[in-house]
């Protein structure tokens, strides 16, 4: 039956501010449920039009019935009609990393090569980790591996037991596959399709820059430079 309004507006189950007297009034959830009191209100009128005096004795009763059918019509107008400014989707937020991951310890994560060895990813910092899950993006992984001085290791990983080839360039990308999803995990966001996520991490372990879309070098050359040191 009667049901409160998405918002909060209009009653759970009937409507305040009637007489007592007048018992329970329900909002329907299909006004077409209103059509047999209608009909009835429309005979109860002809029939006292038809017997002398009987208007007077159906009066009462009729007046308040034909309120009750107008205070629900207009409270189920209330609960249904459409608000300005309602939204059926909440608006997704801007994806950011934690706010916490820089300055922390990368955690000891054994990551797997393309012939399925395990890797400690601490043995090979500092280093740019960049996440292809979202995307392989070669163009920008060439790009940082031009741009990385001397000493800094460029690795990329990937999700699942497989680790991707590494792009053609003078320098070789370590390629490694993250099959647990640890790192993914330690990011604390997922992968989203079109975005390499890329983390620059100085020979101490400390995380000193987030990026969650690898964009242009200078974005991040300062950062990486500051990796040699």
């Amino acid at each position: 039956m009667g049901k409160p309004d998405a918002e909060g507006h209009g009653p759970a189950d009937g409507l305040p501010g009637l007489p007592p007297e007048w018992g329970r009034v329900v909002v329907p959830d299909d006004a077409s449920a209103l059509a047999a009191e209608a009909a009835q209100i429309r005979r109860e009128l002809h029939r006292t039009t038809d017997l002398p005096g009987g208007h007077r004795g159906l009066g009462l009763p009729l007046l308040v019935l034909l309120v009750a059918v107008l205070t629900t019509l207009a409270g189920l107008l209330v609960v249904t009609w459409p608000r300005a400014g309602r939204t059926d989707r909440p608006t997704p937020a801007p994806y950011s990393p934690p706010a916490t991951l820089t300055g922390r310890a990368l955690p000891a994560l054994d990551l797997v090569d393309p012939g399925q060895a395990p890797v400690p990813l601490r043995g090979l910092l500092p280093a740019m980790i960049i996440l292809l899950d979202g995307c392989q993006c070669p163009d920008r992984v060439g790009d940082a591996l031009a741009a990385a001085p001397a000493g800094v290791s460029v690795v990329t990983v990937t999700g699942g037991r497989t680790a991707s080839p590494p792009p053609t360039h003078q320098r070789q990308v370590r390629a490694l596959a993250d099959p647990a999803g640890g790192l993914r995990a330690f990011l604390g966001q997922p992968a989203r399709p079109g975005a390499a996520t890329a983390l620059l991490v100085d020979r101490t372990g400390r995380v000193t820059l987030v990026l969650p879309d690898l964009g242009p070098v200078h974005a991040y050359q300062d950062d990486l430079n500051a990796l040699a040191r």
